[in-house]
Parts: structure tokens; sequence; C-alpha cells
């Protein structure tokens, strides 16, 4: 047929389906593009705040002595004849922070120049104080790290922009605000970016389960039946938990972990994360549930549609597949249902950016750091927009 929601599929074809992303060189191309795009934004940002910080300090110009032929600043990078061998404004001329470099005795006075009050003893003592009531764990260097570090460890941002994130004033050591990313800080420090507290995630764990049936995804059961946490018990001695829920006999992708903050990205409604099902039915699909299903179905608790539907199988029009974002209660089970389906087998093939693939059946792997990077910074690759307006819950059994 000639509809396009009605094409039938070859043999495999559903696995071109749920990679319906760019691959190999077009892929890399992109993503070398976007990191392109990102760090010239960064550097521009960087050398925008780096300029005002200056023209606060002197009053919008050059301190006298110091003065470009020209008359007139330029940002750093440029290498005309007005600053070319006036870099910083003749950096070695200039005495005081944040230019004055670091030796021996002056170490800790000038690691306090970023301060906000530079010109302050009290606050100089004040700082210098308060790191030196931390718990020794804050002064040891096998457990301190950068602030950026810090920052980004914490699920805040990627380690670039948690830098700059420093340079704009918007982090703060103890109550104090610091400028410096490379300021080393530990655990015991208390670390605040826009106001909000950060904590430091010790042994994040991030698994990928190909999960089988008979098998619940609670951490225990009063009737002793079998968890997928039987089957990782040996993968971490942390206390982790699955991201959503499959029901007991719904295989496939599930994700545990035990960071809260990307369980919560992942399960919230407004990130509208997609998930791929195969579908076996106990007869074949008709044309006019295909495309019932595609136009929205209207159940007990509000209307829901896919965002994309196709036959796995050309030759078994029983197997199908299904992409939503619907984070509701068994809700694939139910739009089959209430079409007089019944849905004999439902694995999910994709959640997210995760696949199955090479994770046999109750078995699992460790994410890896792309992986957890995608997931962290909610690439749009895995998010979808709603066809309809829907009253989604925190729930995502089949």
């Amino acid at each position: 047929m000639k509809n396009s929601k009605y094409n039938t599929m070859a043999k495999h074809a559903f696995d071109k389906f749920i990679k319906s992303e760019p691959t190999g060189a077009k892929k890399k191309e992109i993503i070398r593009q976007e990191k392109r795009k990102i760090k010239k934004e960064a550097r521009e940002a960087g050398e925008a705040y780096r300029l005002k910080k200056r023209e606060e300090r002197y009053g919008g110009k050059p301190p006298s002595g110091n003065e470009p032929s020209g008359g007139k600043y330029e940002p750093r990078g440029t290498n005309t004849g007005n600053n070319k061998h006036n870099k910083y404004w003749d950096k070695e001329k200039k005495a005081g922070p944040p230019y004055k470099k670091t030796t021996g005795e002056n170490k800790a006075s000038n690691r306090v120049a970023f301060v906000k009050k530079q010109g302050s003893k009290n606050d100089v003592q004040k700082h210098s104080a308060a790191k030196q009531d931390a718990s020794p764990a804050s002064v040891t260097s096998s457990e301190s790290m950068p602030l950026n570090k810090f920052v980004a460890h914490a699920g805040v941002c990627a380690r670039r922009e948690a830098a700059e994130l420093v340079k704009q004033g918007k982090v703060t050591v103890n109550g104090t605000i610091i400028y410096e990313p490379g300021f080393k800080v530990s655990a015991a420090d208390k670390v605040k970016a826009n106001d909000k507290p950060l904590y430091l995630q010790h042994n994040p764990v991030y698994i990928l389960l190909n999960k089988p049936k008979d098998y619940l995804t609670t951490a225990k059961d009063p009737e002793g039946r079998k968890t997928v946490f039987d089957l990782i018990k040996q993968a971490t001695a942390e206390r982790v938990y699955s991201v959503g829920r499959l029901d007991r006999n719904t295989t496939g992708v599930l994700l545990i972990t035990n960071d809260g903050e990307l369980a919560q990205k992942l399960t919230h409604p407004s990130y509208k994360v997609k998930k791929v099902y195969e579908v076996k039915l106990d007869k074949p699909l008709t044309k006019k549930d295909f495309d019932a299903i595609l136009s929205g179905v209207t159940l007990e608790d509000g209307a829901v549609a896919a965002d994309t539907l196709a036959y796995a199988d050309a030759k078994d029009k029983s197997i199908i597949g299904i992409e939503i974002h619907s984070g509701r209660n068994r809700i694939v089970r139910r739009i089959f249902e209430y079409l007089g389906y019944d849905v004999k087998n439902l694995d999910r093939v994709m959640f997210a950016n995760l696949t199955k693939k090479n994770v046999d059946r109750g078995k699992w792997r460790f994410l890896n750091e792309k992986e957890v990077r995608l997931l962290k910074y909610m690439n749009q690759s895995f998010v979808r927009k709603n066809k309809l307006a829907e009253a989604d819950i925190d729930e995502d059994s089949e």
C-alpha cells in the first residue's frame, strides 16, 4: 500500500525503526559541530565576563601608565598593534590580584584574591578560618578536587560549563563567593550554585538490565517472588533502584541507578522521554485499528496516541513496534486491550537512548561514560513532544 503509515516492514526492519538517528560518519560530524558550537559560546561568554570585570575594576579603562597606544582596550587574544606587546595591559607592570603570581608565602593570600571583596582583610581571614575549621578530610589532597569538577560531579552541568558558572560568581564555598574554578574543595565544604546546595555523588551506579519475565521491579516482595534486584546483587554494594517500572510479564530494557536526580528527570512527564516496545498480539492488527492508535484513542484516564507505529514483521501483522512517551500505568497494554486485542508478549527494546543490544535476557551491564552523559543532559534524540495534551503521571509500568 502507498499509505506510509501502513507500510509493512521486512524482517529485522524494526531494528532500523528504532535506530532512525544518524549513524557513522554523519553522526560523528554532527557531534563535532555541536562541540565546536558549545566551545565557541563558552569562550565568548568567558571573554565577555573577563572584560566586564576589568572595566569594573578600572572604571572602564586601563590603569594609568599602561594604556595601549590606541587609547582603547582590546580583548585578550587580539594581536593588533595596540596591544601586541601589552597583553593584560602589560601585566608584568601591574601588581595585585587576579594576575599576581603565586609563590610560597603568598600562596594562601593569593588564593582568596578571587573572593568578591578582594580588598578586605576581614573577608580573607574569615574565608581562611572557614577552610581551617573544616574537617581534616577537607584539606587532604587525596580527597580534595577543583571547584568546577565538584560542581560537575554534583550533576549540575558539564565541567566546562561549571567553570563558567564559577567565574560568573554563582558558586559559593562555605558562604563565600569563589571566582576561581581550580579552587580546591571537598565533600566537607558547603558548596552552593545559584543558592542551591550541591552534594557530591559518591560512587554513582548506572546499570542496564535486560529484564526477563516473572521478575518484579520492587526491592522486596512480601510473597517472596523473584525481583530484578536478585539478578544484579553481585553488581554493586550501593543501594540502587529502578527508573520507572515494568510489570511482572513485561521484558526488556530497565535502568537501575542510585542517581535520584537523573531518575526524576527520566520519569517526569515534562521531559517526555520516549520508549519503544515490540508487542505480540493474539491476532493481526487491522488497518482501521492501526490508524486509530496513531490518531489517538480515549481511555478512562484521557486521550493517548502513539508517536510512531509499524509492523515489525511483514509476514506477521500481529507483531507491532510502537514508540510512545507517555508514562501512564500499563499504557501500551491498555491501548491494545481497548481495541479488543490481547497482548501476549510485551518487550521494551529502547528506553531514552538505551537498547538491549549485546545484553542477553536476564543479564546486565554498566553504562559507559557517553551513555551517562547523554542521559544526564537529556539529549534531544530521545525526547519527544506530545501529540495530544496528556495528564501523564510518574508511573512507567506496562
